[in-house]
């Protein structure tokens, strides 16, 4: 039976005609399935999405993490990675330690760098014009993603500088686009407690609004699985809609699961599959005028990635050597996945593996490590 005749439940069945007619669906809609039990007709909605986007294709990259720092003034208490400059597990990357960290993972075969850390009040502009300048001495075409908003917007504070000057000053040194972290839940009341000193949403946001009228191409967050309901999911992923549709700036968006270890947040419950899959597949559905939908499987664990791979998942990330933040608030799955382990993945869920970057552009490239 053909799409959406094959869906029986009645509410889904209303909200995949709208999907099969081109119309988005509501917030209530959203909130629908965001609690619906009936994944597999849910997951038929978000799979027809993302067939029609990608077909048979599912992505996956080869790159490195470069955290240049765990000293932050906010020290959230969503956050374990964070520390005072003067804690003994404090660090700052020198740039030797950064192109050692460069020249190791290029020899490995990496195409990108993901860079990311915390707000150090001693850094200056220079310093980040210098690290990506040395990053791109080392491999002129590695694509460079790096800094959240977050980190965009105290870089402008702490330089007295305008946010288009931080952007037209990182950009010319070779930033090509920006992670999506940050975002966390934009509700006022939950990040008052999860990051009461972080940027608000609002101004996640308008960086974000700045960042794409720039002509940079961005992700986007949400993180889920803390203190938050379903009415703060769905308001988190109307405010990302509502501005795709201003500046159709974002290609990807990445929910986040959320890992309490070591961190300050007292998690009541933790999410299911099912919470999982309801989470992801809303997503897709909602989310019609962003492209991609990203499970980083370093978070969901490679077998849920992979499950998610038919409920609109088209993306499972990357190799991420040296990874750290996610780690440090107790994530069990490797710090590292080899390029063949991420195809078998994919192709064992009867998709075809491809090799990018952040940006979508396809590299040519052949699985050299051993397998985990």
């Amino acid at each position: 039976m053909a799409f959406p005749n094959n869906i029986q439940n009645k509410k889904l069945r209303s909200i995949a005609e709208k999907v099969h007619s081109d119309a988005p669906v509501t917030k209530e809609d959203a909130l629908c399935m965001l609690k619906t039990d009936d994944i597999l007709d849910l997951g038929a909605i978000a799979n027809h999405i993302r067939t029609r986007l990608h077909g048979n294709i599912a992505y996956y990259g080869v790159n490195m993490n470069l955290n240049y720092t765990n000293i932050c003034e906010l020290r959230c208490p969503l956050c374990a990675y964070s520390c005072d400059e003067n804690d003994e597990n404090a660090f700052l990357l020198s740039f030797d330690d950064i192109e050692k960290r460069i020249r190791s993972a290029v020899s490995m075969g990496i195409d990108e760098v993901h860079i990311v850390g915390g707000l150090h009040p001693k850094l200056t502009l220079g310093y980040f014009e210098k690290m990506i300048r040395l990053i791109k001495g080392i491999k002129p075409d590695m694509h460079i993603v790096a800094f959240t908003a977050v980190e965009y917007d105290y870089f402008a504070k702490i330089n007295n500088v305008s946010l288009e000057e931080v952007f037209r000053r990182l950009m010319d040194a070779g930033v090509e686009a920006l992670p999506g972290g940050g975002a966390e839940i934009f509700s006022g009341h939950i990040r008052d407690i999860i990051a009461p000193k972080k940027i608000s949403g609002t101004k996640w946001l308008s960086v974000m609004r700045t960042a794409h009228k720039m002509g940079l191409k961005t992700n986007a967050t949400m993180l889920y699985n803390h203190i938050e309901e379903p009415e703060d999911i769905v308001d988190h992923l109307s405010r990302i809609r509502d501005l795709q549709d201003e500046t159709a700036g974002f290609k990807t968006f990445v929910p986040l699961q959320f890992h309490g270890e070591n961190t300050k947040i007292d998690i009541k419950r933790f999410t299911t599959g099912y919470d999982d899959i309801r989470i992801y597949a809303t997503s897709r559905i909602f989310l019609y005028n962003v492209p991609h939908i990203k499970a980083l499987w370093m978070y969901i664990g490679d077998k849920m990635a992979q499950v998610l791979l038919r409920f609109g998942v088209d993306d499972i990330g990357a190799t991420y050597h040296n990874e750290k933040v996610v780690h440090a608030a107790g994530a069990q799955t490797p710090d590292f996945g080899s390029e063949s382990f991420l195809r078998r993945l994919i192709q064992r869920a009867q998709l075809m593996p491809e090799r990018t970057t952040a940006s979508y552009r396809i590299v040519s490239g052949h699985p050299k490590e051993a397998a985990i």
